[in-house]
């Protein structure tokens, strides 16, 4: 299962390298990883008709070949829109062996704890993957060049193979099913659906929204493939999706919570950022530190474990993790200063992996128990959903919140620093007579006096704006433990839990 962590983080975890390989910016990754997330999930739709065709050796070797095949292409690929295929090739490759591989997990499991102790497995791996893969990434690079990690990442698939072959007889798991009445039309529609949407979601700010005809094009066609989608599966025989899923208010709550939190989830790449370009640790330093993370995030899955299998309320789990990532943001909030120490970010930084990691498998286990085992698949893909769009949803938001809150302080502190100023002649008098010392001209020094000063007007802003954004969210996430507490339907949810986990 590992694979699909490499093909998932390998890009976004060393964006600024990806990006100058590449020749485009920061969102063009983040769209690239959109694009991958979203074919993932429009994949899932069909996802089991093309397990139960193939003979389940040969189907997870044709998929680990074909992921280093895209690996080793993307090492020679300079040309973003054919980066672009290859990242949704990867997506379909990921898909496919997801579910097959956590439902044969599950097989090798005989105790009444076996779903809880498959899917921490499952989705820790998943929340662990991008700091052992930027770890490896950053060293990779620092010591070899881009073709390098490309391969690397190629050899990790081929080691799947070698592992299919030696572990894995020539029995299906499934009775074979003919590849006929699979609703392609669909999966076209919902592909489209979500790329249209997710391009909307990533380059609005950039292109300033609906003054842009690509934005206009994109929100028209992701309404427009979004419609005929739904018409369709209300009129087809055999829907690859059923709506039903969403008479069930528990799967709606589940829904929200998870766009609740992955938008949460988005602030931590505003405290990378921070290490990066304001307090300038190295990157080496930033994939070293993000292993506090991990470790955070294993102690809240230990914790949630426990609670799961002593029949801890869901709610009470979630109220338990949302107030964990509460106090992380509210704590934060106070370091945003232009320069921290390790041992100061240490605790808040490891309790943002805790309250994540007390709330994710939780929630998953939550949202597919949500609905009869006949509607289970589907409740699954609504997880997904809940994920992928959360993601996208809490960058767009940061990136808006940012951009927006650092345009408005700067230009409040510009007022302040007039030429007319005491204080503001005072330190440019003082600054370029320090650049004078150094053997500046005079000119030189004035010059670089401002610049000096530009930039410190520019961190500021950049603190500022952050600790607005944290502290917004510490509150919103604070206001969802109170409304957690006061939901009816989760009242009774972890009976429904345990009814479909154990049998009981």
């Amino acid at each position: 299962m590992l694979h699909t962590m490499v093909l998932l983080g390998l890009y976004t975890s060393n964006m600024t390298y990806s990006a100058s390989f590449l020749d485009v910016e920061p969102e063009d990754l983040q769209f690239a990883m959109s694009v991958t997330y979203g074919t993932f999930l429009a994949t899932l739709l069909v996802e089991n008709r093309i397990f139960r065709y193939f003979p389940t050796r040969n189907y997870f070797i044709a998929i680990y070949a074909l992921a280093a095949l895209t690996f080793i292409a993307s090492a020679y690929t300079h040309d973003f829109v054919l980066f672009l295929m290859l990242r949704a090739a990867e997506g379909v490759l990921m898909a496919l062996p997801w579910v097959p591989l956590r439902i044969l997990l599950l097989t090798r499991f005989q105790s009444r704890n076996a779903t809880i102790i498959v899917f921490s497995f499952t989705y820790g791996m998943l929340l662990m993957a991008s700091p052992f893969i930027m770890n490896i990434a950053v060293w990779l690079l620092e010591n070899y060049d881009w073709d390098y990690m490309a391969y690397g990442s190629a050899f990790f698939q081929l080691l799947c193979v070698a592992l299919v072959l030696l572990i894995f007889n020539g029995h299906r798991f499934h009775r074979k099913t003919p590849l006929f009445q699979i609703d392609w039309a669909s999966l076209v529609l919902v592909h489209a659906a979500i790329l249209c949407g997710a391009f909307v979601l990533v380059y609005g700010e950039k292109k300033y929204w609906f003054q842009s005809p690509l934005i206009v094009a994109a929100c028209a066609g992701a309404a427009v493939a979004s419609a005929l989608f739904i018409l369709r599966q209300q009129l087809v025989k055999r829907p690859c999706f059923d709506f039903a899923v969403f008479r069930y208010a528990n799967l709606r709550t589940g829904l929200l919570l998870f766009i609740v939190f992955y938008i949460s989830r988005a602030t931590l790449n505003l405290c990378h950022q921070t290490m990066t370009k304001v307090w300038n640790w190295e990157p080496v330093r930033v994939a070293h530190i993000q292993y506090l993370n991990v470790a955070g995030n294993a102690i809240g899955m230990l914790i949630a474990a426990a609670c799961m299998s002593r029949s801890v309320a869901a709610r009470y789990i979630f109220m338990l993790g949302f107030s964990v990532l509460a106090i992380h943001h509210l704590w934060i909030t106070f370091l945003f200063v232009p320069d921290v120490s390790l041992a100061d970010i240490a605790v808040p930084y490891l309790l943002q992996g805790v309250g994540v990691g007390v709330i994710f498998v939780p929630l998953v286990l939550f949202t597919v128990s949500s609905t009869p085992s006949s509607l289970a698949p589907f409740a699954g893909t609504v997880g997904v959903t809940g994920r992928f769009w959360g993601s996208t949803l809490g960058f767009c938001i940061m990136q808006n919140a940012l951009v927006f809150l650092q345009q408005m302080h700067y230009s409040k502190l510009q007022q302040m620093l007039t030429p007319e100023n005491a204080e503001t002649q005072h330190w440019l008098a003082g600054s370029t007579a320090r650049f004078v010392s150094k053997g500046f001209s005079e000119d030189q020094a004035t010059g670089l006096a401002f610049r000096q000063l530009n930039q410190r007007l520019t961190t500021q802003t950049t603190l500022l704006a952050e600790m607005e954004i944290f502290t917004f969210v510490g509150y919103a996430l604070l206001a969802a433990v109170v409304l957690l507490l006061l939901n009816k339907h989760l009242r009774q949810t972890f009976d429904i839990l345990k009814n479909r986990i154990w049998g009981t």
